[in-house]
């Protein structure tokens, strides 16, 4: 097989308003946000982060959130970033903290309504 030299471009999020839901989120990421027309692009922080792509919303919300992001954050530290995510806005919806050895994770909902989740996973021995 050979290897693919894809990368992840930028996640893109539809916003009742994208200049503050930009707002959350280059505050908890560290990115720069770049706006352009009514949407803004957010650039990523560092080697490792990742950029996002936020535009006014085309149509009505779907009832269903087909995808979503997955952040993972140092073990030890998800209970901290989930309170600072929530003190941007965020909102808590659920918390898998037993049913699978391997991770832990919180499910919250942007400002926006996106649902996302900070996950650790516990150091190999």
């Amino acid at each position: 097989m050979t290897p693919s030299s894809m990368t992840l471009g930028a996640y893109n999020v539809e916003a009742e308003n994208p200049q503050s839901l930009a707002k959350f989120w280059s505050e908890l990421t560290g990115g720069t946000p770049h706006p352009g027309g009514e949407s803004v692009y957010i650039a990523p922080s560092g080697e490792r982060g990742f950029a996002l792509f936020i535009q006014p919303f085309n149509g009505p919300r779907p009832d269903r959130q087909s995808s979503h992001l997955d952040l993972t954050v140092p073990w030890g530290q998800r209970e901290s970033d989930v309170a600072r995510a929530v003190s941007l806005g965020a909102v808590i919806q659920w918390h898998v903290l037993d049913e699978y050895p391997h991770v832990q994770w919180t499910t919250l909902a942007d400002p926006g309504g996106n649902l996302f989740c900070l996950a650790e996973h516990p150091p190999q021995d």
